[in-house]
């Protein structure tokens, strides 16, 4: 029983978007990670400069995370490791830009960005104190949270194919119509053209 919970909820994490990524940040320039979440999900996020390339040096980074309509979630400077964390407010790409912001830029640095969405961000030992839980009632609970999430996620993908059907049909009504028009155009030119030519050739005597 215990093993099929610990399967499922790892099944449950992966498809909930638990990520931890390491970042090559450039001399110069920016590098950004983009996430498309949909809306009233919690993310949280820690990041960290990885100094182990950096032995003598120690350059510091700029944080800039925005939401799918520019605006400035979190924005940090002068930073060797950080946190940000915020509710979604609309369905979209997030997106976080690591650049160097200090003197000592040597080749580029290394940050590491542990990316927490929905699920994933959730204090299970916390809870577990909390509601006094544990074992197998503890793992129950999860997988009731992590179902209920997917949930969630499947309708949001259900409302966006509904959607691009509806396009897609609207689309497609208007290039039928617009083909009709365009056929429609060419019969009335052709037929004011042969009416045209028998004008002529009647006034030529050729018919």
């Amino acid at each position: 029983m215990a093993a099929v919970l610990a399967f499922a909820m790892a099944l449950a994490v992966a498809s909930l978007g638990a990520e931890a990524v390491w970042l090559e940040v450039p001399q110069s320039g920016t590098k950004c990670v983009s996430e498309e979440i949909q809306s009233n999900v919690v993310v949280l996020s820690d990041y960290s400069i990885m100094y182990e390339s950096h032995p003598y040096s120690h350059p510091t980074i700029a944080v800039k995370v925005t939401s799918p309509y520019g605006n400035t979630l979190h924005h940090n400077e002068n930073a060797t490791v950080g946190q940000f964390a915020f509710t979604t407010a609309e369905a979209g790409n997030y997106l976080a830009c690591f650049w160097i912001d200090s003197a000592e830029k040597g080749s580029g640095v290394s940050v590491n960005l542990d990316w927490k969405i929905g699920f994933a961000t959730k204090d299970w030992d916390a809870i577990a104190k909390k509601e006094k839980i544990e074992g197998v009632e503890l793992e129950l609970r999860k997988l009731e949270v992590a179902v209920h999430a997917i949930h969630q996620n499947l309708m949001h993908l259900k409302a966006r194919e509904a959607e691009m059907r509806t396009v897609s049909e609207k689309t497609n009504s208007r290039v039928a119509w617009f083909s009709i028009l365009s056929l429609g155009v060419c019969i009335v030119v052709s037929i004011l053209q042969l009416w045209h030519l028998q004008g002529f050739f009647r006034k030529k005597k050729l018919i």
